[in-house]
C-alpha cells in the first residue's frame, strides 16, 4: 500500500510491515504528466524492536539504469540489514525509457534528505544514514557520496529540502563508477545520458574523479570474474578514496558473476556479507546507541 508523506509518522510507528510511501506530496520534480505510476517511493523495512539500532540505509537495486532488480537487490537486501538491527528503505527511482539524467539522481538524493527528515519517526540517528547501490544503482549511490554539495532539485518551501543529501557512509556492489571506455558498462551509460552525451556531463559521472575529503566513508564488494563491470571501477573509486583521505573497505573475490547479490547459495561468495557486517561494526553503525 502506498502512503503520502504526511501520513508516514503514524504507519511507520504502527506497523512492522514493509511500507512503501511517496517521496513528495506535492508536485514530483520532471514526472511526467500521463505517468503517474512512476512516481519515486521509498519502501521501508523496519526490523524487530528487539534488534533494532538507529542506523537506516537508502537501497538502490540495480538495472542498468533500465530497470530495477527489486529482489535480490531489494527486498532480500531490506531482510538482510533487518536481521542487523537496521531500518532499509528501498528506493524506487525512475530511469529510462522514460528518465534519463538528472532524474533518478534527484529521486536518490530526495530519498537521503527524507530518511534523515524522518529519523527520529523511523526510530534512527540523523548521523546514521547510508546508502547501497548494486551495479547502476552502485553508480547512482556514488554519484549521491560524491554531488552533495550539488543538489539537483530543490524547493525553498520543502522543508525536506533543507536536510543534507550527504550520506554517512556508502555500500557499492559491482557498481557502475566510470562512464568512460574502456570499462563504463555503455548499456547503464546510454540508458542515462543518451547516444551522444556531451563530454562534460560524462566526466562529471565518473565518479571516482569526484571524491573529495568530504565523500563519505566507503565499503566496495567486487569480483574480478565480473564481465558486465569491470573491476577496475572499484579499483579506480578506492585509489581516489585514498587520495582523498576518506576511510575506505575493499572487498574482492576472485570468482563470482555480475549482479550476485548476497550470492547466497556459493558457498565461498556467500561470506562477503560477513566483511559487510564487520565493517559496520567496526564504524559503531550496529550499536544500539551512540556510545554503547
Amino acid at each position: 500500500m502506498l502512503f503520502s508523506v504526511l501520513s508516514c509518522i503514524t504507519v511507520l510507528l504502527g506497523s512492522n510491515q514493509p511500507t512503501e510511501i511517496g517521496l513528495w506530496d506535492s508536485k514530483v520534480p520532471h514526472l511526467l504528466l500521463d505517468k503517474p505510476a512512476d512516481a519515486p517511493t521509498l519502501t521501508i523495512y523496519k526490523p524487530a524492536k528487539e534488534k533494532a539500532v538507529p542506523t537506516a540505509i537508502v537501497v538502490c537495486p540495480g538495472g542498468g539504469y533500465g530497470g530495477l532488480a527489486m529482489g535480490h537487490e531489494g527486498k532480500e537486501i531490506a531482510e538482510y540489514l533487518n536481521n542487523l538491527g537496521v531500518t532499509a528503505c528501498v528506493l524506487k527511482y525512475r530511469h529510462a525509457p522514460n528518465y534519463k539524467h538528472p532524474v533518478p539522481l534527484i529521486d536518490a538524493q530526495r530519498a537521503v534528505r527524507f530518511t534523515r527528515y524522518r529519523a527520529m519517526d523511523l526510530g534512527v540517528a540523523s548521523d546514521r544514514i547510508g546508502i547501497w547501490g548494486f551495479s547502476a544503482g552502485g553508480h547512482l549511490a556514488s554519484t549521491v557520496s560524491t554531488h552533495f554539495s550539488k543538489p539537483e532539485s530543490l524547493d525553498a518551501n520543502d522543508p525536506v529540502d533543507k536536510v543534507s543529501s550527504r550520506p554517512d557512509f556508502s555500500i557499492l556492489c559491482y557498481p557502475v563508477i566510470t562512464l568512460e571506455p574502456p570499462y563504463a558498462h555503455m548499456g547503464s551509460r546510454r540508458n542515462l545520458l543518451g547516444a551522444n552525451p556531451d563530454q562534460a556531463l560524462v566526466t562529471s559521472l565518473c565518479n571516482h574523479l569526484q571524491v573529495t575529503k568530504e565523500t563519505p566513508p566507503t565499503f566496495l564488494f567486487h569480483t574480478k570474474a565480473d564481465k558486465a563491470v569491470p573491476i577496475a571501477n572499484i579499483e579506480m573509486y578506492a585509489e581516489a578514496c585514498t587520495k582523498a583521505g576518506v576511510p575506505v573497505e575493499l572487498v574482492i573475490y576472485d570468482q563470482g558473476q555480475h549482479g550476485v547479490g548476497l550470492a547466497k547459495k556459493d558457498p565461498v561468495l556467500s561470506k562477503w556479507p560477513l566483511k559487510l557486517q564487520a565493517w559496520l561494526q567496526g564504524r559503531g553503525l550496529l550499536n544500539p546507541a551512540r556510545g554503547s
